[in-house]
């Protein structure tokens, strides 16, 4: 009798996936592997083969290529949802006020990135809606800043190497005519890439001199959600 309820070794890999999870979630501060491990009382090679499924479907992430684990993007918008876009409206209305242009804000998923809100253009030549759609990585700004910063990845990043390390050094990215001929946009991240403000419109407006003058104020914004969030700045 007591073998039908011995669990299955399926069920053993989902039950110490998830205990590897919650050892994360419930820490104040990020943790090693081998910490991790230890306390789940696995096989180094076990618990880093688990925590690299957990972190493909942003579950958790590295700070660094062998860094602690902390909860993932996908983790990260669900608990902050409702609060990042109450406290992003103030600062979507300041760049709406100085841009004119589509303001959103986005986070990370594992099959793109998605949009929580916005504010319209005041032009009638606009963005159209964005807000529960899903675009790629990296032919968006939203999505370079979410690959420079470490809360998304994909196979081929290495063709971005250098786009990716100017949008770590600069604080902002960019793309033009790159999702779509004819549209611009810019985007800065949020703390440490957790979520971006951007910045779309046409780009007969939207040029890359207009861009360059409404970067500061998007950095600014950015910066003082994050603050307004009890993040650190990226």
């Amino acid at each position: 009798m007591e073998q039908e309820f011995q669990a299955s070794p399926g069920t053993q890999t989902i039950d110490r996936a998830a205990q590897l999870l919650t050892l994360v979630l419930e820490a104040e501060e990020p943790r090693g592997l081998t910490e991790l491990a230890g306390d789940a009382a696995l096989p180094k090679s076990t618990a880093s083969r688990l925590l690299g499924a957990l972190e493909r479907q942003g579950l958790v992430q590295q700070r660094g290529r062998r860094g602690s684990f902390e909860p993932g993007p996908v983790m990260l918008r669900f608990a902050h949802r409702g609060q990042l876009v109450e406290l992003a409206q103030p600062h979507l209305e300041v760049l709406s006020e100085a841009s004119g242009e589509t303001i959103n804000l986005a986070v990370p998923s594992p099959l793109g990135v998605e949009h929580l809100a916005q504010v319209e253009s005041r032009h009638f030549l606009g963005t159209g809606q964005w807000v529960g759609r899903r675009v790629p990585f990296h032919c968006t700004a939203v999505g370079k800043v979410f690959l420079a910063f470490g809360t998304a990845t994909i196979a081929d990043a290495d063709r971005l190497a250098g786009e990716i390390a100017r949008v770590r050094r600069d604080g902002v990215a960019t793309a033009i005519d790159e999702l779509e001929v004819g549209l611009s946009s810019l985007a800065a991240p949020v703390g440490d890439g957790m979520a971006a403000l951007s910045i779309s419109g046409p780009t007969l407006r939207l040029d890359a001199q207009h861009m360059a003058e409404l970067q500061p104020t998007l950095i600014h914004e950015a910066t003082a959600l994050a603050r307004d969030m009890g993040v650190h700045a990226a």
